[in-house]
């Protein structure tokens, strides 16, 4: 085996003995992903959570209505804002008595207390209700919808930030990515309103 080759493959390995759980865990969400994507396995399910006005919260209160389901955090510096303004454009698009709720679920349960959701949410539109909860909480609904979050550097949170559609029975119905423009989403939900 040439020198080359055999200093790079001790290199690999002694960089992989230090990173093996970090090289799981990337490996876990990206399966996670593409199973959202493919809609592979269960996605989705029952969850109860305290809202912004301190109140428990369950999914069934939300039946009959079609639920844009979205996870973020309110220190999100660019992704969850922009998307948050594409949901109050969409809420506003579609006018005060359509039977849709939007729901933002904290992955930052730490930090967005009810109160600084009600804030920070209602500065978007007082229609979007935010769920927080302990952080087992969070994340064992977070599984449930295959959405992931970690806590980063600097105060941030590494988290996927996909808007779930849920029908009025509150079964998953789709994902759309991140980004998603208001128009787009307004197609998908008056197609699960019917």
């Amino acid at each position: 085996m040439p020198r080359a080759a055999v200093f790079a493959a001790l290199l690999l390995a002694a960089c992989s003995a230090e990173r093996p759980a970090v090289d799981a865990e990337k490996l876990r969400r990206a399966r996670m992903m593409e199973d959202l994507m493919l809609g592979r396995g269960e996605i989705g399910g029952p969850f109860t959570l305290t809202d912004h006005t301190g109140a428990r919260r369950s999914l069934a209160d939300f039946r009959g209505k079609v639920v844009l389901l979205y996870f973020g955090y309110t220190y999100c510096p660019d992704v969850c804002p922009t998307d948050l303004a594409q949901i109050a454009a969409l809420l506003q698009s579609l006018g005060p008595n359509a039977p849709v709720e939007a729901v933002y679920v904290t992955v930052d349960p730490e930090r967005d207390t009810p109160g600084h959701l009600a804030a920070y949410l209602g500065a978007f539109d007082p229609r979007i209700v935010g769920l927080t909860g302990s952080v087992e909480e969070v994340r064992a609904v977070a599984e449930r919808y295959k959405a992931y979050f970690a806590k980063a550097p600097a105060g941030l949170m590494e988290h996927s930030a996909n808007f779930y559609v849920l029908d009025r029975e509150g079964r998953f119905a789709g994902s759309l990515p991140p980004g998603t423009k208001s128009e787009r989403l307004a197609d998908v939900v008056r197609d699960k309103l019917g």
